[in-house]
């Protein structure tokens, strides 16, 4: 984990790779084409580009009605201002089952000093609870590009998950391919489950260190689709460990730590722990010291799966 790098970046990056083996696609951004890096397709592709300006309804019903003629949408912007269209995403495109994938940028407490009416805690349960729509939040900016193209591929609707701030990147381009529900294994432990997705993973793995000094074994899943969620893999930790913590930059009423109770309540009850925000909205100030103020840190994992076990 030595390089830094944020997922919307690497989100922009897997427009412009993605561009390079098909010319179906369109890019749409609601005048936020810079934050969103939407503005890095603009520059190269300019006639697949269309900024929509301050009018996220309007966007996200235009991406639908391209998307009826099968050419892919990717509909940017940021996370928080998604909301204002959901009707339309909703009505246009999770009903009919388009293939547009909303793009909500700037996501979570670690958006930082924007403040709290920027900061989007509650966005996985409001996408999660619509049916025909995926929900997908990268861990690093190899991953975030790379499903560019497996979101394009679906036919489906999608909800894609980035952050602004730069995040350790944790896999090898040339040897990782990621996949629409499944979890990803990153390293195998005994004792207790790390599950996180986004931002959180690198502090599971952080924390799976600090439990390692305690003599605890820890796994750590990387959970990048929330929804349709890796039952299995969550299923499999249950049974060969003692405990799971689920960690995650939202909100723990409708995210992951949610979606893992809902799985295990009705096929193998399990002890477990949710690390997250406690059903508030965020603060402002600096990413890492909202995170120390949240119980964000991988200090507050490690110490979650000690008091669990």
């Amino acid at each position: 984990m030595s390089e830094s790098v944020s997922t919307r970046n690497g989100f922009g990056n897997g427009l412009l790779r993605e561009a390079e083996e098909r010319t179906d696609f369109v890019v749409m951004d609601a005048d936020l084409a810079k934050s969103t890096r939407g503005g890095w397709f603009r520059d190269e592709y300019p006639d697949r580009w269309f900024n929509m300006g301050i009018s996220e309804q309007d966007m996200f019903a235009t991406a639908a009605g391209i998307a009826s003629t099968g050419r892919p949408v990717f509909a940017n912007t940021f996370a928080i201002f998604s909301q204002r269209g959901f009707e339309q995403i909703r009505q246009q495109i999770a009903r009919p089952s388009r293939n547009v994938t909303v793009v909500g940028s700037h996501a979570g407490v670690i958006t930082g000093q924007d403040g709290t009416s920027a900061q989007t805690v509650e966005d996985i349960s409001v996408y999660r609870g619509l049916p025909n729509m995926r929900v997908v939040s990268p861990s690093d900016a190899v991953e975030a590009r790379k499903f560019v193209s497996v979101l394009a591929a679906a036919d489906k609707p999608a909800y894609l998950r980035l952050v602004r701030e730069s995040i350790p990147v944790l896999y090898d381009e040339a040897d990782y391919e990621p996949e629409v529900g499944r979890g990803d294994v990153l390293q195998d432990g005994e004792d207790v489950t790390l599950i996180a997705h986004g931002a959180m993973v690198h502090k599971a793995l952080e924390a799976a260190d600090l439990l390692a000094a305690s003599d605890i074994s820890a796994r750590v899943i990387n959970m990048s689709t929330i929804k349709p969620l890796d039952r299995e893999v969550v299923l499999e930790a249950a049974s060969e460990t003692q405990a799971i913590v689920t960690a995650e930059d939202h909100n723990i009423i409708g995210g992951l730590g949610s979606a893992v109770a809902e799985v295990l309540t009705e096929e193998r009850p399990t002890k477990m722990a949710r690390v997250g925000i406690e059903d508030t909205f965020g603060r402002t100030g600096k990413p890492d010291k909202l995170y120390e103020y949240f119980g964000l840190t991988s200090q507050d994992v490690a110490e979650t799966a000690k008091e669990l076990l």
